[in-house]
C-alpha cells in the first residue's frame, strides 16, 4: 500500500460524495484522473467499474435507506444500463471511445440548461411521464461504459430534465449504478478472458482501484443522508450547474 492508494482513496471519497449526493460525477472524476496518469481509456473504464461495484452497492444501500429510491424506475433503469453498458464495453475493446465523446457533450450541455431553467422558474417536480425510462438507461449504460463515466449525468440529468422529482431521480440512478456497473466489469472481464481485449499492465492500477473502492465506500453513506436534507430547489440548482460544469470542462477537452 503506497501513496497512491491515499491519493486515490481521497479522490473516491470526494467523487463519491458529489456523486451519491447529486446523481453524477464518480465515473468522470475517476476516470478523468486516470487517463491524465496515462491509463489506456479501455483499461481506465475497466478499472473504474470495478470501483464502481463496490462504492455502487455502498450507495444503493445509503439511498434506500433514505427512501431516495423508485423501485419500478429502479428496474427498467437497471435492466436498460446492463443490456447498454455490455454492448458499450464491448464496442470500447473493438474502437476509439472517443468517437461517440462530443454526442454525450452536446447532451449534457442541453439537459444542463433544462435543468437550470427549472431551478430559476422553481418549476415543481412533477411525475416522470416516460412509458418506459428502459431506453434511458441502455444509453446511459452504454455511454458510461465507452466514456468509463456517463451514467449519472445522461440518466440523472434527463430525468430531472424531464420534471422527475431530484431525490427519486438521484438515489434511484445511483441504486441502478451498481447493476450496470457490475454488468460492465463482467463484460471487460470476459473479453479479457476471450481474447477481444488485450491490454498490458493491468496489474498496476490494483492500489489505484482500491483507493478509489474504499474512499467511495467510507462516502457513500454520508451522501445518501445529503440528498434527504437538502432542499429541492438547492439540489437542482445544484445538479443544473454541476451538469453545466461537466459540459463545460469536456468541451474544453475535446477541441483545445
Amino acid at each position: 500500500m503506497g501513496p497512491d492508494f491515499w491519493l486515490f482513496a481521497s479522490v473516491g471519497f470526494a467523487a463519491q460524495l458529489v456523486d451519491g449526493a447529486l446523481g453524477m460525477a464518480y465515473g468522470v472524476v475517476s476516470s478523468t484522473v486516470l487517463l491524465s496518469m496515462g491509463v489506456p481509456p479501455a483499461t481506465t473504464s475497466a478499472s473504474v467499474h470495478a470501483a464502481k461495484v463496490f462504492t455502487g452497492a455502498a450507495s444503493a444501500v445509503s439511498h434506500i435507506v433514505h427512501g431516495n429510491v423508485g423501485w419500478r424506475l429502479l428496474a427498467l433503469l437497471s435492466m436498460g444500463g446492463v443490456a447498454g453498458g455490455v454492448a458499450g464495453a464491448y464496442l470500447l475493446t473493438s474502437i476509439d471511445g472517443a468517437l461517440v465523446k462530443p454526442y454525450v457533450v452536446a447532451w449534457l450541455g442541453i439537459m444542463g440548461l433544462v435543468i437550470v431553467y427549472r431551478a430559476w422558474k422553481g418549476v415543481r417536480p412533477r411525475p416522470f411521464s416516460w412509458r418506459s425510462p428502459a431506453p434511458l438507461g441502455l444509453a446511459g449504460g452504454f455511454f458510461d461504459a465507452v466514456g468509463g463515466g456517463g451514467w449519472g449525468p445522461v440518466v440523472t440529468s434527463t430525468l430531472m430534465g424531464s420534471g422527475a422529482d431530484p431525490r427519486q431521480a438521484i438515489g434511484t440512478t445511483n441504486a441502478a449504478e451498481f447493476f450496470v456497473a457490475a454488468a460492465i466489469s463482467s463484460a471487460f472481464l470476459v473479453a479479457l478472458l476471450t481474447g477481444h481485449w488485450e491490454t498490458g499492465g493491468l496489474r498496476q492500477h490494483v492500489w489505484p482501484v482500491v483507493g478509489l473502492i474504499a474512499g467511495g465506500v467510507v462516502a457513500a453513506p454520508v451522501a445518501g443522508w445529503m440528498t434527504k436534507v437538502l432542499p429541492l430547489r438547492l439540489l437542482t440548482w445544484i445538479v443544473g450547474l454541476l451538469v453545466l460544469g461537466l459540459a463545460g470542462s469536456q468541451a474544453l477537452v475535446l477541441f483545445r
